[in-house]
């Protein structure tokens, strides 16, 4: 036992690496900027200059704030009612037989809002965790625990991007992204003075050629990857299902969560857009469940009956009815159908009155 927990404080204590690095260089490109570039001749003595200390240290802030929060914010795990009672885990170690095993989750299982399956069409249980998986949740090996609408795990933030902290994950690639941006086109005028032999020979010129190469590389990469996540939120998709369809009762469907684009969007930022660039928690919903197209094919239908497979004996699983959360997406698609339906029954009521 004591060599395994050794080796498990040893991987912890690396796994802050990469985060000390990106640290490392955030304070160096502040150092570099601020004191450097400005020690330059005929820097930081005109108006602009000072604006481009003002608009670099505004986004300076919003990406520390944004990355702190990203690392910081633990990782949503499902609720006390996703775990299996006492006596059901007993008898769920006790059992060797796949199909007995699942019969007691399917039981559990009745009064859980589930959607999604297995790829074989079981329900989705982790043994690590000892719970039955809530849509989109999944276990991460790294941190060792079942989280809520996971993405992926980031060695860069030391940790697993899910429900709780992918907005902030955005906002970090969005800031960092306008941080380097920024650091590239003000400085991109140095840089051409070193070259051509104008800046003065200090050690601050070295500064001003690697901070150029350093915020052009990372624009690179952070761009694809940003430019990658908008594209999933505009889908409303994990990184997992982007790479593996979930499977609902219908079968895989890539585009199962998604509500259309406005909405996608609303589900991670929130309905407020005064919130929207600030690094604070406004992704509606709790991470357990989540609107789907099942729900929209069938807005009026209280529950949804999931059937389990054909060769298995398990009982129909009714999943709850729909979530504040769900019902507010929903509402306004509803009514606007109600009122449709009104004028085509007066239009219908005043053809017969004239007939």
């Amino acid at each position: 036992m004591a060599p395994t927990h050794v080796l498990r404080c040893c991987q912890r204590g690396l796994a802050w690496i990469p985060v000390i690095f990106i640290a490392l260089v955030v304070c160096w490109s502040y150092y570099a900027y601020v004191l450097a570039v400005s020690s330059l001749e005929g820097s930081g003595e005109t108006e602009s200059d000072v604006v481009y200390l003002i608009y670099f240290h505004l986004s300076f802030i919003m990406f520390v704030w944004s990355y702190w929060k990203t690392i910081f914010t633990k990782p949503a795990n499902p609720s006390k009612e996703f775990c299996l009672p006492k006596a059901e885990k007993e008898r769920y170690e006790k059992e060797e037989r796949p199909e007995s095993q699942q019969e007691i989750l399917w039981r559990a299982a009745s009064s859980l809002p589930l959607y999604t399956r297995t790829g074989a069409g079981a329900i989705r249980y982790c043994d690590r965790c000892q719970v039955i998986k809530p849509d989109r949740c999944h276990h991460c090996s790294a941190c060792d625990m079942c989280v809520l609408k996971m993405d992926h795990h980031c060695p860069w933030v030391n940790n697993c991007v899910g429900f709780s902290n992918y907005k902030f994950f955005i906002l970090f690639l969005a800031y960092s992204l306008v941080y380097c941006l920024f650091i590239a086109a003000t400085v991109l005028q140095y840089f051409i003075k070193f070259w051509t032999n104008e800046l003065p020979d200090t050690h601050a010129k070295f500064h001003v050629l690697f901070l150029f190469f350093v915020a052009a590389m990372f624009c690179i990469s952070i761009l694809s990857l940003f430019s990658y996540h908008l594209w999933l939120v505009g889908k409303n998709r994990s990184t997992i299902e982007a790479f593996r369809a979930p499977v609902f009762r219908t079968g895989s469907d890539k585009n199962g969560f998604s509500l259309g684009f406005r909405k996608n969007i609303v589900q991670v930022f929130g309905d407020q857009k005064k919130y929207w660039l600030l690094p604070i928690f406004t992704s509606q919903g709790d991470g357990l469940t989540f609107p789907t197209k099942l729900v929209n094919a069938d807005a009026e239908q209280a529950t949804v009956t999931l059937h389990p497979e054909p060769n298995k004996s398990a009982a129909d699983v009714p999943v709850s009815p729909l979530s504040d959360s769900q019902n507010r997406l929903l509402s306004n698609d509803q009514h606007a159908n109600n009122i449709e339906d009104h004028l085509a029954n007066n239009t219908l009521k005043s053809g017969r009155t004239h007939q």
